[in-house]
């Protein structure tokens, strides 16, 4: 340990695990004080440590410090169960306190330096996991998969040895949206997952270690599960919605990508350019059913079924409640459109292709063929600090070193 004694505490829950404030920062023990190792986590600062605290019902340890305020360590729990027939194994994951999906907010402002706060609790769900030594070969990842066993998201994960944390901001990846003129911004976010049991799966090399991670509501909200699991069905519909936007503007695209091809090079009164662009701009009129090609929104540009659809989906992820009549409805109705879209596209290339592709077939060039659907995809998906010089703030628990 670094610098003399202020202050010394036991866990009110494992006796053996005592904090242990100095001049010089924080240390832990979880061996009864047979050893002790320096805390290092987040952004603590070398600081003289005055007092400690566990908050009881979330299992914090707050630090009073001399000159930087109060510090929060989130989540002790993993420490409670970090046990020397754990340390010994070479890779583990530690238990932690369920996750809590807090209201979701947005807005603010800047304050500058002149506001003296710290840090809130990340918004997510938090894994810790736990390696003996620095991890150097093979594959290191972690997954998070549904009660159905698919993988609904990927971690970023740290090689480091000790204890580590991970969030996961327990929202599944973004669905695909359509290009075009202008930015869907809520399609840039997953629909956040409805509570429930989920496997976290760590893959170190060629082994493979699992826990499971318990998601619940928000203490303070008025909904159930119920009604959380409807929003989420409802934003899911939504979701392949856009995926299903996406895969028939990538066949008119791919489509007319060959029209383009076929018609290089051809004067304008010839015959065959003339098919070609006729047919080419009933493929471009499909796409602009599904996508604005004019900037500027419903204002001074255009919305097609892609911009309604943002907005619908954006409405849907920001209540957390379950869905209006009226948005079930729309639903169906965007739905419906593009069926409709879907149904038109079918039809024309139906009937035109092939005498399209016997006039190029006479002139010894590629027919064009219809892309194939592709399956609904995804992009692939995205240290607690202090304050200021005296604001305080929280910390995480990673790289806590309990060795020599």
């Amino acid at each position: 340990m670094r610098g003399y004694a202020h202050v010394i505490k036991e866990d009110p829950i494992d006796p053996q695990l005592l904090y242990l404030g100095t001049e010089l920062g924080l240390s832990m023990s979880v061996d009864g004080g047979a050893h002790w190792a320096q805390y290092r986590g987040g952004h603590l600062p070398t600081v003289a440590v005055r007092d400690l605290a566990v908050q009881p019902r979330d299992s914090d340890l707050v630090i009073a410090t001399h000159g930087r305020g109060i510090w929060i360590v989130d989540d002790i729990t993993p420490l409670r169960k970090l046990t020397p027939e754990l340390a010994s194994q070479d890779a583990a994951f530690v238990s932690a306190r369920p996750a809590q999906q807090r209201i979701e907010a947005q807005g603010g402002w800047a304050n500058g330096a002149a506001a003296f706060v710290g840090d809130n609790p990340k918004d997510g769900a938090v894994v810790t996991y736990y390696q003996r030594t620095r991890h150097l070969f093979g594959k290191l990842k972690i997954e998070v998969l549904d009660a159905s066993g698919a993988v609904i998201d990927e971690l970023p994960a740290s090689t480091r040895r000790g204890l580590n944390r991970v969030v996961w901001t327990m929202h599944r990846s973004p669905p695909h949206v359509p290009p075009a003129v202008q930015v869907a911004f809520a399609g840039t976010q997953g629909p956040r997952v409805p509570p429930g049991t989920y496997r976290i799966r760590m893959v170190r090399g060629d082994k493979t270690y699992d826990t499971q991670l318990t998601v619940g509501l928000d203490r303070r909200v008025k909904w159930t599960v119920a009604d959380r699991k409807a929003q989420y069905d409802a934003a899911m519909k939504v979701y392949t919605l856009f995926n299903d936007e996406s895969a028939l503007f990538a066949r008119i695209s791919g489509l007319r990508a060959q029209v383009a091809e076929a018609g290089k090079g051809r004067a304008e009164k010839d015959p065959l350019h003339k098919k070609l662009a006729d047919f080419d701009g009933k493929l471009d009129e499909l796409r602009r059913r599904i996508v604005a090609t004019k900037e500027g929104g419903a204002i001074t540009g255009e919305e097609r079924l892609r911009e309604h659809t943002d907005q619908l989906y954006g409405a849907l992820l920001s209540w957390e409640g379950p869905p209006s009549a009226y948005q079930i409805d729309n639903i169906a109705a965007m739905r419906a459109e593009l069926s409709d879209i879907d149904a038109g596209f079918a039809a024309l290339t139906a009937r035109e292709l092939p005498a399209l592709n016997s006039l190029l077939q006479k002139e010894g060039l590629k027919t064009l063929t219809v892309p194939t659907p592709g399956a609904d995809g995804q992009p692939d998906a995205g240290a607690h600090g202090g304050g200021g010089d005296i604001a305080g703030g929280r910390s995480e628990l990673q790289n806590l070193r309990l060795w020599n």
